[in-house]
């Protein structure tokens, strides 16, 4: 016999995102792509699967995405210099290969780094970066798990409506990023983005919180969002327990208001 009601907690994906704004510095939100969506081949819950760049911006970070993406080296895990690994299994090898095969045929689509997948010796899948050209193609919506991120650049006019496409585009709310200096963009997207992950960095990449250091945790589909290494979550495991002790007990059931005028 349960002595408490069972406590459910959950996490599930998190198609996380980074949103640019045309105030951030192109070089850190060029690193935050390839760390953030490349590092444990993108096999994290907090790993960046999506972005929004302003149309101003977007040669400049490409360019610095590719000279680092040009020198990341795929391998073995027991050669460290390796910054990429294999995928963990043939299903995510496959799936991922999917999402290339069809990005490569889509007129909504296209490869703009990688793209390439091999299986003959470890189920490798080389970081890929794919272009959308319309913000909800199905990898820009869609939980991958896997080496690739999707992109979608738009116009720097269109700040506000983008977050809101960001904000409605996913089932999850695990982590965001958002990379922008100007404090009015960065209150907006506060704001916008509120309940689009309950684990939200400004001007960092969406991964690297570590359990016991910093709360983790998601909403939505994503889970509970019950913060994990906080004090929220040693909270949620507890039974609290309510005890009143009474000096002067009731002698009689009637109250004064019961009595006749």
């Amino acid at each position: 016999m349960y002595k408490a009601y069972p406590r459910l907690v959950g996490e599930t994906g998190g198609k996380d995102f980074i949103f640019v704004h045309n105030s951030a510095d192109p070089q850190e939100v060029a690193v935050a792509i390839v760390r953030g969506a490349f590092e444990y081949q993108g096999q994290k819950c907090s790993a960046a699967s999506r972005a929004y760049i302003p149309a101003s911006m977007w040669n400049d970070v490409k360019n610095r995405v590719g000279d680092m993406m040009s020198t990341i080296k795929m391998g073995d895990v027991k050669d460290f210099t390796n910054y990429v690994n294999a995928v963990i299994d043939e299903a995510s090898f496959d799936n991922c290969k999917g999402y290339i095969d069809r990005a490569k045929a889509s007129k909504d689509a296209e490869i703009v780094f990688g793209g390439n997948c091999d299986k003959s010796v470890g189920y490798f899948v080389e970081p890929t970066v794919i272009l959308a050209k319309v913000p909800n193609y199905e990898s820009m919506v869609e939980e991958i798990f896997g080496p690739i991120i999707t992109i979608y650049v738009y116009d720097d006019n269109k700040f506000e409506e983008m977050l809101d496409v960001c904000d409605q585009s996913s089932p999850y709310a695990l982590t965001g990023a958002f990379f922008g200096n100007c404090m009015k963009a960065q209150k907006i997207a506060n704001d916008k983005l509120r309940h689009a992950a309950g684990n939200y960095y400004v001007n960092d990449k969406p991964t690297g919180a570590v359990v016991g250091m910093q709360p983790f945790g998601g909403a939505r589909a994503s889970g509970t969002n019950d913060k994990a290494g906080g004090l929220w979550n040693l909270i949620r495991w507890t039974s609290p327990r309510a005890i009143k002790n009474t000096f002067v007990p009731a002698a009689a059931y009637g109250y004064p208001f019961l009595a006749k005028d």
